[in-house]
């Protein structure tokens, strides 16, 4: 049919719009195309791609607006698909521009479901950092770290939460390791610059 036809162009349009970095066009597209589709799949491309519009907005008010359509995407995924965690982690990071305590409390649910969530520890030893909880940012990300040694980016965090503790020797085994795992020239000048700092 003719709407079937648009949703299909507007899914694809969407792919082309995320490919080239342009992602509240595709996410609007995405929008479309969940409302003729109407399954699980396509709310959840819809909720993903607001989510990452919403993570690289800068004004408040633009934040918002993606994070309510990231909300109202993947809430209808996880009525659909209570255990999907991952889209309950996002629901959660979206509260934080506006209501941290909220995002944090639905986090803490994540992981109440399941204590070994990479996403869901990773975030909170992110926020931890951001919030200048150090102690805290270092108990989730070593929770991370044992449920998998080799996440680069939880490796990286810890490194930088240890060296804002003061904790040189362990953040440099944390750089150290980043160097290690990965071999991609920009994360190798990465961590070779956090080690630089350790040496100041």
């Amino acid at each position: 049919s003719p709407n079937q036809k648009n949703a299909i162009f507007a899914d694809s349009l969407r792919t082309l719009y995320t490919q080239a970095g342009q992602f509240d066009s595709a996410a609007w597209f995405a929008g479309q195309a969940a409302t003729f589709f109407n399954t699980t799949e396509s709310f959840l491309n819809a909720g993903n791609s607001y989510y990452e519009a919403y993570s690289f907005a800068m004004e408040p008010a633009k934040q918002e607006q993606l994070a309510e359509q990231t909300r109202m995407w993947l809430g209808k995924t996880i009525e659909a698909d209570p255990k999907n965690l991952e889209a309950k982690t996002k629901v959660a990071m979206t509260y934080f521009t506006s209501n941290p305590p909220k995002g944090v409390g639905l986090l803490r649910d994540v992981l109440t479901e399941d204590p070994k969530n990479e996403f869901a520890l990773y975030n909170m030893g992110m926020l931890g950092i951001q919030s200048r909880q150090y102690d805290r940012a270092i108990e989730r990300l070593e929770e991370l770290k044992a449920v998998n040694p080799n996440h680069i980016q939880g490796a990286l965090m810890l490194g930088i939460a240890y060296q804002n503790k003061g904790l040189k020797d362990k953040a440099r085994q944390q750089f150290e390791l980043v160097k290690k795992l990965d071999k991609d020239p920009a994360v190798q000048a990465t961590a070779d610059s956090y080690l630089k700092d350790l040496d100041k």
